[in-house]
């Protein structure tokens, strides 16, 4: 059985933020979620794969991703995180099968809780042209209009890397560019 996780914040006021584009990416596939207060998650089980929107927020993902992964007996090499990177331009995905946080708390939150940097990541860019003078305040702000209208373009690139990973049951390191 394989996880993919989206990271995100519960909350209407989170929705469309940088932060939440994990979320996004799994409410694009129309998945069955459903609340699982033991794992503090929602959960869609489809075959082989369950998919997780942690409601820990984004600092604590690390809880319900442990909880799941111990509950199914699912291997950190079978775990998929797709979280959004402050420090890559908006419009490239980077693949991951391992490696640091890079400073991203929620991905950080799970390497604690697993003990091991041993899962994948897909990291959506989410960098644009203005200065960041608050991280916090960066991540938690919504796209510009502009941005807004070619998220459809990322996310749709993102669930065809996602639909590749699982037939291939492969995680290739790669740089995929949308827009450059």
């Amino acid at each position: 059985m394989k996880l993919i996780v989206g990271l995100g914040n519960p909350g209407t006021e989170y929705t469309k933020t940088r932060h939440n584009i994990g979320w996004r990416v799994l409410d694009a596939l129309n998945l069955d979620f459903h609340a699982e207060k033991k794992f503090q998650a929602e959960v869609a089980k489809q075959n082989d794969v369950l998919w997780c929107k942690s409601h820990t927020f984004m600092n604590n993902s690390g809880i319900a991703v442990r909880a799941l992964a111990e509950y199914y007996h699912i291997p950190t090499t079978n775990i998929l995180v797709i979280h959004d990177d402050k420090d890559i331009p908006f419009g490239l995905i980077r693949v991951r099968s391992n490696g640091s946080s890079g400073g991203h708390n929620g991905v950080q939150s799970i390497i604690q809780h697993l003990g091991t940097q041993e899962f994948g990541r897909i990291r959506i860019g989410v960098l644009n042209d203005s200065p960041i003078h608050d991280t916090a305040d960066f991540v938690l702000n919504r796209f510009s209009k502009e941005e807004e209208v070619q998220i459809a373009k990322i996310i749709s690139t993102t669930k065809h890397i996602l639909e590749n990973s699982i037939i291939q049951n492969t995680l290739a390191h790669t740089d995929y560019s949308i827009f450059r």
